[in-house]
């Protein structure tokens, strides 16, 4: 892969990996944390997939070994909101705050899939949580619609809202090929582009919004 170049990976390397660490260093310089995160957020916005880049040169130079796809999923579940601000609303109605409860939660057990993947049962059962919580985001997102001004801004959330059904389709069928054929990182690539659709979708609503 090269700088630019967009993966589901590539996009979350920034909020879900990097973004966490320099909240930790906060506690030991506040000023350097918050210089760091403006200038990758900077960089990141100009060059796509800047931050993957330089976590693979860096584990590359160690000869780590990692899977990414699956390590950022995992590490998903483990983001704090105050590092998710950015895919947060800040409207106080009930369907705003509601909004983000349900993506939050999709999120969060879509990042439970390395850990269950490999017990069938269990695994079974988290599908079941997945699309359930497909279902509440959806619906809340129907919900804010009605709250956006303009045509044209009702228009780009349901475009948002027509790529994210799709790639539920994507990763519904990724599914049955797992089953399938048991690979699961093809699992773990569809699970994080539906957590990138999702943060789209609350991007496109707070800029419409806010």
């Amino acid at each position: 892969m090269t700088m630019g170049e967009e993966t589901p990976v590539s996009s979350l390397v920034l909020p879900i990996l990097v973004r966490p660490i320099l909240s930790q260093l906060e506690k030991v310089d506040t000023t350097a944390s918050q210089t760091l995160k403006a200038a990758l957020t900077k960089v990141e916005a100009v060059y796509p997939g800047f931050a993957y880049d330089l976590v693979v040169g860096i584990m590359n130079q160690a000869e780590l070994s990692v899977n990414m796809n699956e390590s950022i999923l995992r590490l998903q579940g483990a983001v704090p909101d105050s590092d998710a601000a950015e895919y947060r609303l800040n409207r106080s109605e009930d369907a705003f705050q509601e909004l983000n409860r349900k993506s939050s939660s999709l999120k969060k057990i879509l990042s439970r899939i390395p850990d269950e993947i490999m017990d069938r049962k269990t695994f079974l059962e988290t599908i079941k949580e997945i699309a359930s919580a497909i279902k509440k985001l959806l619906d809340v997102v129907n919900e804010v619609a009605g709250f956006i001004p303009g045509s044209n801004n009702k228009q780009v959330l349901e475009q948002r809202k027509r790529e994210f059904v799709k790639f539920s389709k994507k990763f519904s069928n990724t599914l049955k090929d797992y089953f399938k054929e048991g690979q699961p990182d093809a699992v773990f690539v569809s699970a994080l582009c539906l957590i990138h659709q999702t943060n789209l979708i609350m991007i496109t609503v707070k800029n419409k919004c806010e």
